[in-house]
């Protein structure tokens, strides 16, 4: 998973406008927070593992990932 694919999915399956990501960190607007994790990836001048726009990014991926999983399986139970 690299952040082109993680682009490409908000892309087609875009997250809540609002986002409650940790207790101490509520995202208002994720369209600006997402842009910001691009351009922030775009422009670090290293490897990307290093990168701390491509951390916010994968951990805010896998958080939006597991709250959809979860809300599935709510639903179908």
């Amino acid at each position: 998973m690299n952040h082109e694919e993680i682009k490409r999915y908000f892309e087609s399956t875009p997250p809540p406008e609002v986002v409650q990501w940790e207790s101490w960190a509520k995202i208002s607007d994720t369209k600006l927070f997402l842009n910001s994790c691009y351009i922030g990836i775009h422009n670090f001048n290293g490897p990307l593992e290093m990168c701390p726009a491509w951390w916010h990014l994968k951990d805010f991926y896998y958080h939006i990932k597991r709250n959809v999983s979860d809300n599935n399986q709510t639903q179908s139970e």
